[in-house]
């Protein structure tokens, strides 16, 4: 298969590189030192047991046009980047092409096909003008949810910390041949990736610690162990999920966990920084919308309150703005 990884970073190099080892023709999408070095050494995968595979057949543009026409894209970037790949992305598209969305939160194509009074509606937290739909066909997409965690620690080297489990789904939940080969794929190169036939309902598991435990320790600077553990902060956060919950329920989403075990999982990976957090710390944009965002936006559309997450939400506005701010200031700073 011919497959484009749009996002060279972590979870992108990760796939890219197993798939590339797998003998799939794979093409980064990268830019400065990462294109320079995928190019140069191809991509270096550093596993969880410290043993190093070395895809040398892969190739990286920053072009799309270069890269041509391919038969899977995989969506490997944040979600408020997305917009950014627009319109060149659509280089990328034959009449058949697949765009598998492997990004955190709620999706763009959320309301698409999904039976239902909210059928086709657009989520504007997450798209605003419908901007990402007029250019990605909806038939074109299929979903994903990334449960691995993995770092970039220098260009076109990634190395995996934990996990190997890419879950995909249909949005109208159907088994078609092309998630049966998409499927195939990925596990041929070494991936978990089971097909659901309720992809956001998976996606709602993942959801339901992110819109709580990012936003919560990007405010104070905690780790996972340390939320968890500490009981005011644990009840907060236990109190965003069961809103949440109610949301999701009232969408037609079946938990199929609890939410103390959703707490005890989270506790039990440790002193883990969330990518918020990581953010933070690196002066990046935070990925708000998807994750925090778009959870307040549904709550409104299904008539459900969410005052906690409302409030923790408007805090972790402000908090980006000053961090938006700051590093307007310094790219402005005279040299």
């Amino acid at each position: 298969m011919k497959i484009a990884v749009v996002g060279a970073g972590a979870i992108g190099g990760y796939l890219g590189a197993r798939l590339s080892l797998a003998g799939e023709d794979v093409t980064f999408i990268a830019r400065n030192r990462n294109l320079a070095a995928i190019n140069a050494n191809g991509f270096r995968l550093i596993g969880e047991d410290g043993r190093e595979q070395h895809a040398t057949a892969v190739r990286a543009v920053q072009d799309m046009a270069a890269a041509g026409r391919q038969d899977v894209v995989l969506l490997t970037l944040k979600s408020h980047q997305v917009k950014d790949v627009l319109p060149e992305l659509r280089a990328l598209f034959g009449p058949d092409t697949t765009v598998v969305t492997m990004i955190n939160g709620v999706p763009w194509w959320y309301f698409n096909k999904l039976a239902g009074p909210h059928e086709g509606q657009r989520l504007e937290s997450v798209d605003p003008g419908g901007v990402i739909a007029s250019f990605i066909e909806p038939e074109r997409v299929i979903g994903s949810v990334v449960y691995p965690a993995a770092e970039l620690v220098e260009p076109g080297v990634v190395k995996v910390i934990e996990g190997n489990r890419f879950t995909l789904g249909e949005p109208d939940g159907t088994r078609s041949p092309r998630i049966e080969q998409l499927a195939a794929t990925m596990m041929k190169a070494g991936f978990k990736s089971p097909v659901s036939k309720d992809i956001r309902a998976e996606i709602w598991v993942k959801l339901w610690g992110n819109l709580s435990f990012n936003p919560l320790s990007a405010l104070t600077h905690a780790t996972l162990e340390d939320i968890c553990r500490f009981p005011a902060s644990r009840a907060l956060a236990a109190t965003m999920m069961s809103e949440a919950q109610a949301v999701g329920e009232r969408l037609g989403v079946e938990f199929k966990i609890s939410l103390d075990k959703r707490i005890a999982g989270a506790e039990a990976v440790g002193a883990h920084k969330t990518s918020m957090l990581q953010d933070v710390e690196n002066g990046r944009a935070l990925e708000l919308e998807a994750l925090v965002g778009s959870v307040v936006e549904l709550g409104r559309i299904t008539g459900v309150p969410t005052p906690t997450i409302e409030a923790i939400y408007a805090t972790t506005q402000l908090l980006a703005k000053t961090l938006g701010d700051q590093r307007g200031r310094l790219a402005i700073q005279p040299a």
